[in-house]
């Protein structure tokens, strides 16, 4: 029915490609595209399903052009770097295809996470007839379809949002980041922004922390508020929402390691001289920690990712609690890659199965919860990540 070019060969990519080759009623034609084809090869040869590769750099638009020309792909899945989410962009729509991501553009030299520079693109789909879905990954992704689920049937207005990440698993490592080290690092050491009445709140990185009593065994952990970027899209579309959190757990070991570097200058962002030439710090941390993809066989335990949703249903206060747990043993031994990400790439193959499949259409740029959350939540959960609801009291964060 529908060609897929996807293009990234790290862990969320590995899962993407398994996840749409289990769709093949849907996506006839796989091609796996990155900067360096043999990680696309050594993907491919995983799968039971013919996926051809190709080298790409995503950085370069008329490269982008060329592949997309000689693929002619229905829908790009674009799981690279979120510095190149615009040149990709500007290649679907030049040679005419659906685009989907998983993350937010940021621009390279500065740790800034804002959905402006895609949003400005809504017009230049619209006229040609395509459309970008932006975000299709857990958080971002699913908790915007979580957030619209509470919207739908449970809430006639949400007032108060809490957004909630725990990874309870462990890799054994000193340190390490499970996903890519300089986006991992980039997003946890921004400063903290919140919605509370109609405005951005600023805070220190990490500042806030609180204790929350994860369900299903998993017990109480440290959850630390942060800014992440579904939030600015959820109380753009859903504007009863009078304060939005987002909350996720680190270890006291992480944290104190990631102290370390800071102090040290390791995570910094911008060009330092060394040796007669330019680095940036955080790059050359990212070479040296452990890759993300060979943490799938070390990982066990399970995240749970959710969202608190509290407002009026029936002229009385109500809150519900939605949420999904993952375990990472058994996304291993499915897909070769550990739970956070398959917890993104299997939102992202589901995002393109229920677009090409014209259950999700329209014409422009757009967020989750712009659409009707229920066919998306059904195939996810037949697609491996299934949810859970709970209404009623939840302690209050």
């Amino acid at each position: 029915m529908s060609k897929v070019l996807i293009i990234g060969a790290g862990g969320v990519g590995r899962v993407v490609v398994h996840k749409c080759a289990q769709a093949s009623e849907v996506f006839t034609e796989i091609t796996l595209a990155s900067r360096t084809e043999s990680k696309c090869k050594a993907i491919a040869a995983e799968i039971d399903f013919p996926v051809k590769t190709a080298r790409v750099d995503a950085d370069n638009v008329p490269e982008l052009v060329v592949l997309l020309k000689k693929e002619r792909p229905n829908l790009v899945i674009n799981v690279a770097l979120p510095y190149q989410d615009l040149t990709i962009m500007d290649a679907c729509l030049e040679v005419g295809v659906d685009y989907l991501d998983t993350a937010n553009y940021e621009p390279l030299e500065t740790a800034k996470f804002e959905y402006s520079w895609q949003w400005a693109y809504h017009e230049r789909f619209r006229e040609k007839g395509l459309m970008a879905l932006l975000g299709s990954g857990f958080d971002p992704g699913v908790t915007n379809v979580f957030t619209a689920l509470a919207a739908k049937k449970h809430l006639d207005e949400i007032h108060e949002l809490d957004i909630i990440d725990a990874n309870a698993g462990s890799h054994g490592q000193p340190f390490a980041t499970n996903f890519n080290p300089e986006i991992n690092i980039r997003e946890v050491t921004a400063p903290c922004r919140h919605w509370e009445n109609g405005d951005w709140v600023e805070t220190g990185a990490l500042a806030t922390k609180r204790s929350f009593d994860f369900p299903e065994g998993i017990g109480p952990m440290n959850i630390y508020r942060m800014y992440h970027e579904e939030m600015e899209s959820l109380v753009k579309h859903i504007p009863t929402i009078k304060k939005a959190q987002f909350w996720m757990t680190f270890s006291d070991n992480y944290l104190k390691h990631l102290e370390v570097l800071q102090n040290v200058g390791m995570t910094r962002i911008d060009e330092v001289e060394f040796n007669g030439q330019k680095i940036v710090p955080l790059q050359f941390l990212k070479a040296v920690l452990p890759d993300p993809g060979s943490l799938g066989p070390l990982t066990k335990g399970r995240t749970c990712i959710g969202i608190i949703a509290r407002g009026i249903k029936d002229g009385k206060r109500k809150q519900v609690y939605i949420y999904n747990i993952c375990d990472h043993e058994e996304c291993f031994r499915e897909v070769n890659s550990q739970a956070i990400s398959y917890t993104t790439g299997v939102p992202a193959a589901v995002g393109g199965i229920i677009m090409m499949t014209g259950v999700w259409r329209g014409e422009g740029v757009f967020n989750m919860e712009q659409f009707d959350p229920e066919p998306f939540l059904e195939k996810l959960s037949i697609m491996g990540l299934p949810h859970v609801v709970v209404e009623g009291e939840w302690p209050e964060l």
